[in-house]
């Protein structure tokens, strides 16, 4: 449990930020597919350098992931990851009371 509750106040940490808040946001948007570093950075109007260090805190909270392709590197949302974060957020909803949480299964459903 300790270690749950350590690793999800890293991953809360690295969302707390406006910019790296905004870019797992887009990553998760993005799907499977990812986004270019690049595309990532124009995106959000932030210096490469910048948005390098805002990737690496995503990707060390263990929300995105980075695979290189050639000279550029593509990352992705980690959905692993962010999944855990929401189960511990959420591992205690309720009371045990399934008919309180009922609402969050909607919202967290994929829309088209």
């Amino acid at each position: 449990m300790q270690g749950d509750q350590i690793w999800a106040v890293d991953a809360l940490q690295a969302l707390g930020h406006e910019t790296r808040l905004s870019v797992f946001r887009m990553l998760v948007k993005a799907g499977p597919d990812g986004l270019m570093a690049g595309e990532i950075a124009q995106g959000c109007g932030v210096p490469a350098s910048t948005m390098s260090h805002h990737l690496a805190n995503l990707e060390r909270a263990g929300l995105a992931t980075s695979q290189r392709e050639s000279r550029v590197i593509r990352y992705r949302a980690d959905y692993a990851g962010m999944r855990q974060l929401l189960a511990f957020l959420m591992e205690d909803c309720c009371q045990g009371d399934p008919l309180l949480c009922a609402d969050f299964s909607e919202i967290a459903a994929c829309k088209p």
